[in-house]
């Protein structure tokens, strides 16, 4: 059996080098590695891409474009610099790509990814929260598989019978609850950067990390669901489960529910895409039932975890909204990890970005096509630029 070629879109970060160790320690000639990006850490992509054996390697960062060809020198692996290199990258043949570029810089790449018609696995969740209708289309129309890599998606992707779809109730993602789950809405208001990277069972990029604790992320992923698996936002429900054990459930309406059970590690549901249809051993430890003892769950709280609502309610706005409610998080998580405003403001600065592109006419635009879908997201930006300017501390 010839090995499945391979390429990482954001190699150097933690789902791309989770899934770097799970190709290593496949048996030899299992995947060949085609083509790996980074946005700037040159020497790290340089290292992986050696020790990988990567034809191909591309820095998202012109200005590291220099470091990156030092690094390389001696070697036969040929690399660029700028985001139309990460997108030359995505355009190499390859049977499987993952797409794990944060944020909409992932949303170019991945697209050029797709209409190759390759199986890609995506832990990016913009391309189908900024792009949903068109990124689906593209992919019919490419024959491109999509796989899902963030484990609440995975999840479902496992229990949802598509034979089935008549008899699907409804689907459950979990939450972990983030650092905040016990938090007054006083606490959180003097929350810390510090103290909100903190997960207590993740370990992710700071980003990431945040959105957890403003829940914005399980508001990005109710968007995701809904393009990814066809159904209404409000098919699509939401538990905290601070265990991070059940990653997903799947109701019918016999009232059977399938659920997906596993230990809180990345390195699962990357497995699952990357061998699918088969299974690969993973390094992953078991699950313990018999340990856990137990399983809790519960009800966001819609007051102190507003975003779920505004993801609700930028969904079913459609047209531009969905991307203003990406572009105004990215905006306001940057300004609070920074220090100019606060826990709370994040949400808030989301809130106004959506009135304001209501107001406007920026959220009713339709976008037509990729480019236009960038276009708001920029508007999208400077709306929320202009709340985060507001609440300056």
């Amino acid at each position: 059996m010839s090995a499945r070629t391979v390429t990482i879109l954001g190699a150097t970060g933690s789902v791309g080098r989770a899934t770097l160790d799970l190709i290593e320690r496949a048996p030899d000639g299992a995947f060949d590695v085609v083509a790996l990006t980074a946005n700037s850490q040159a020497e790290d992509l340089a290292q992986l891409a050696i020790r990988t054996r990567a034809k191909f390697c591309a820095v998202a960062d012109p200005e590291a474009g220099g470091a990156l060809d030092t690094a390389l020198q001696g070697t036969s692996i040929r690399s660029a610099a700028g985001p139309d290199a990460v997108c030359e990258a995505a355009r190499m043949s390859a049977d499987w790509v993952m797409a794990a570029i944060v944020g909409a810089a992932g949303l170019p790449p991945t697209l050029e990814a797709v209409r190759q018609g390759a199986a890609v696995a995506f832990a990016n969740k913009e391309a189908l929260v900024c792009a949903g209708d068109l990124f689906m289309t593209a992919a019919r129309e490419a024959g491109a598989r999509l796989l899902p890599v963030d484990s609440e998606h995975n999840a479902i992707f496992q229990a949802f019978d598509e034979q089935q779809r008549a008899g699907i109730r409804q689907i459950i993602l979990t939450a972990s609850g983030g650092p905040f789950r016990d938090w007054s809405l006083e606490q959180m208001g003097q929350a810390s950067p510090a103290q909100a990277v903190a997960h207590p069972t993740w370990s992710m990029g700071a980003k990431i990390s945040v959105d957890s604790a403003t829940m914005m992320n399980k508001g990005l992923e109710i968007i995701e669901a809904c393009h990814l698996f066809g159904l209404p936002q409000t098919d699509v429900d939401v538990l905290v489960h601070p265990e991070s054990i059940v990653h997903g459930l799947v109701e019918y309406v016999d009232g059977g529910m399938l659920a997906q059970l596993g230990m809180p590690d990345m390195r699962t549901p990357i497995a699952h895409a990357l061998a699918w249809p088969d299974r690969l051993e993973t390094p992953v430890e078991r699950l313990d039932l018999a340990r856990l003892s137990q399983l809790t769950f519960e009800a966001p709280d819609p007051v102190r975890f507003p975003a779920l609502g505004l993801a609700r309610a930028a969904f079913d706005a459609g047209r531009g909204a969905p991307a203003i409610f990406n572009a105004a998080n990215e905006v306001a998580v940057a300004a609070f990890l920074n220090g100019q405003i606060g826990f709370l403001d994040i949400a808030a600065c989301v809130s106004d970005s959506l009135e304001r592109g209501e107001a406007d006419g920026v959220a009713s635009v339709q976008p037509s096509g990729f480019e236009a879908v960038l276009d708001v997201d920029r508007q999208g930006r400077r709306l929320a630029m202009d709340a985060v300017k507001q609440r300056v501390r």
